[in-house]
């Protein structure tokens, strides 16, 4: 199988701002898609990475998508069209990159996670999102084709909302609280399968009940890194003095703000919960053993008197005057299911059985 990964130990002895793709390589080519409007028009179509140059206008307002990441040529050329630090540009191809914003003379650089629930897997898709945000433009470099954002084309396409009468800024918002609400659906996803997974302990605990448990707490732990650092992006956005950031957007962001604290209240309950299903199996596997246990010791208990009665029947002595009943057999069986029934009823009264 070939290797689709480089480590950081590649990055090994270059010099600081070196492009050096980290991560999977998740799509055949790098492909450019172009949406540039104003509150009059709105033209969408695909470009260069030499064309993209065109866009850095503030007459219009420029979202310009890059899916791909693996070719750093090409990325290289578009990080000169706009001017973007080479630290910029080395953060945008490491997709390890923890999410985080970053404020520049010109322009804002975020790192976001965007992820999908694979209901099939029951796992957690994840891809990183940088956006770059401008004066008239917006960037948004993605791993691979496919994303959340088809509400906010259609925004900008059909003229719905506010979005045609604002900046990049708000276009960026809008961005960044989409893969923010998306958070939600994982976590209905989510949800769903950690009521599944109560549910199939209560009636019929497994191995692979606890092994789906232990996935589930690495991916809420996956999920907790990348919505922690959210919180402290939206807070920092909105209070952040910067020239790009308007009064307009500042409420915006923090209706973001408090979308992520609830999101991250969401994800704290849901670990508790599979913590406490963790108790729950475990309470669950103790009990069925304790009434296997239980069956096995009274069925002993049981045996212990029938045994001792057989073996003294079972004795080689020739003077024993039950031997010569003549049905002295059957005197024995019964006496034995006497004892039996006695001890059932007796177990019966203490509400041992």
């Amino acid at each position: 199988m070939p290797r689709l990964f480089r480590t950081r130990s590649e990055k090994k002895g270059l010099p600081p701002g070196s492009l050096v793709h980290i991560g999977e390589v998740k799509a055949a080519d790098i492909s450019i898609s172009v949406l540039d409007y104003s509150a009059t028009f709105v033209e969408s179509k695909p470009s260069t990475p030499e064309g993209c140059k065109d866009y850095r206008t503030p007459d219009t307002t420029s979202w310009i998508n890059i899916d791909g990441l693996h070719k750093v040529d090409e990325l290289q050329t578009i990080g000169n069209a706009f001017n973007l630090h080479p630290l910029v540009m080395a953060d945008i191809v490491n997709t390890d990159q923890r999410p985080k914003c970053e404020f520049y003379d010109d322009y804002i650089y975020l790192v976001l996670k965007m992820i999908r629930w694979n209901r099939e897997e029951n796992r957690i898709d994840s891809e990183q999102i940088s956006l770059v945000i401008g004066e008239g433009w917006v960037l948004s470099f993605q791993e691979r084709p496919g994303d959340v954002f088809d509400p906010v084309r259609d925004r900008i396409k059909q003229a719905k909302g506010k979005i045609r009468q604002r900046k990049s800024d708000y276009l960026g918002y809008a961005l960044f609280d989409e893969i923010v609400d998306n958070y939600y659906v994982v976590l209905e996803g989510l949800g769903d399968t950690i009521e599944e997974l109560e549910e199939e302990i209560l009636n019929r605990p497994s191995q692979d009940s606890i092994e789906q448990l232990h996935a589930l707490k690495r991916e809420i732990l996956f999920l907790r890194k990348a919505v922690w650092p959210l919180r402290e992006m939206a807070q920092s956005l909105e209070r952040e003095d910067h020239i790009l950031i308007s009064d307009v957007v500042r409420p915006y962001l923090r209706d973001v703000y408090d979308h992520t604290i609830h999101i991250i209240e969401i994800i704290d309950s849901y670990r508790d919960l599979l913590s406490g299903l963790l108790d729950l199996y475990m309470t669950t596997i103790s009990n069925t053993m304790n009434n296997v246990m239980k069956v096995l010791t009274i069925i002993a208990t049981i045996f212990i008197p029938i045994t001792f009665v057989a073996g003294i029947y079972g004795m080689n002595f020739k003077y024993m005057p039950e031997l010569e009943f003549e049905h002295g057999y059957f005197y024995a069986l019964g006496l034995m299911g006497a004892i039996t029934m006695v001890m059932i009823v007796y177990f019966h009264r203490k509400r041992w059985l």
